[in-house]
């Protein structure tokens, strides 16, 4: 995995080169960086045949090793497993107009029932999601994190019965923050559990997801033999929840809501702006402090 000797090389560089000012170091910096990533297009193999991405028309796909230094070194978040990040086609995880990043990651934990598709009731899940997360930010104070309130549904669930996909997306709003955030989620169910597509970014990049959401949903699906339809009872394991407690974050229940938000908290809390300060403080934060 890539670490941030690239940064110390542009520290290093700007020393050299005194004469170019802090925007042109700035941006050579970032384009060194953005040139060490290899994205992928067209058809990709997701976890050693699991499923299989169709990378969508404007959009390009970053593999499990880039995606976790992008997630882990440069967002800051804690490391876990992913399979990769998609990327509209303009944006780059470190440039300056992000709009937002689609996650990829696979859950093993059994085939889920979607027989309480018909009756759940959606108002009445989001009350209870918003009372989880109320009595999670007792937990975030105490770890030092600011609270967040979960507003409601910036596109309330919708299951496609036929495909096996859940869609549903969440406004979000973090402690000091001035605009909301959106959190849309994407489950595609399989035999053993089920893939999740996790887009991020602030609450006015709706319309732009939403623009393009149906080609994302249909770009991904399960290989032959690991399809919703190759469930076999005797053999698989069934999970503890349907669809209803997939959408609450039920899957988490031990830790909550605070769970859920763990992994994207300092990207959330600091929006793309703020973490692109922080990369400039990286590269210049020492030398200003010696003026």
């Amino acid at each position: 995995m890539k670490t941030f000797a690239l940064m110390i090389t542009c520290l290093f560089v700007f020393q050299i080169v005194q004469s170019q000012t802090e925007e042109e170091v700035y941006q050579a910096a970032v384009d060194s960086l953005e040139s060490t990533f290899h994205y992928e297009y067209g058809m990709v193999n997701l976890k050693d045949g699991l499923a299989t991405l169709q990378v969508p028309k404007g959009y390009k796909y970053l593999g499990p090793e880039e995606s976790s230094y992008v997630l882990t070194e440069l967002w800051g978040n804690p490391p876990s497993e992913v399979i990769g990040l998609l990327f509209p086609e303009e944006i780059s995880p470190i440039s300056d107009n992000f709009t937002y990043a689609v996650e990829i990651t696979y859950s093993e934990d059994g085939y889920i029932e979607d027989g309480d598709a018909d009756d759940l009731d959606y108002d009445d899940l989001l009350e209870e999601m918003q009372n989880d997360a109320k009595q999670s930010n007792k937990e975030r104070k105490k770890l030092g994190y600011g609270s967040v309130e979960l507003i409601g549904w910036a596109s309330p669930p919708f299951y496609d019965t036929m495909n096996k996909k859940l869609h549903w997306a969440k406004e979000l709003k973090f402690e000091g923050e001035m605009v909301n955030t959106l959190n849309y989620n994407i489950r595609i169910l399989g035999r053993r559990g089920y893939l999740t597509l996790n887009a991020i970014g602030h609450i006015e990049v709706l319309p732009l997801f939403n623009r393009d959401r149906e080609q994302i949903l249909a770009s991904v699906d399960f290989n032959d033999g690991n399809r919703y339809q190759d469930f076999d009872a005797d053999y698989d394991d069934v999970a503890a929840y349907g669809l209803g407690g997939l959408i609450a974050g039920k899957v988490l229940a031990k830790v909550g809501f605070f769970a859920l938000l763990l992994k994207f908290w300092k990207f959330l809390a600091l929006g793309a702006v703020g973490l692109f300060s922080v990369f400039r403080k990286k590269l210049f934060g020492d030398k200003r402090g010696q003026n």
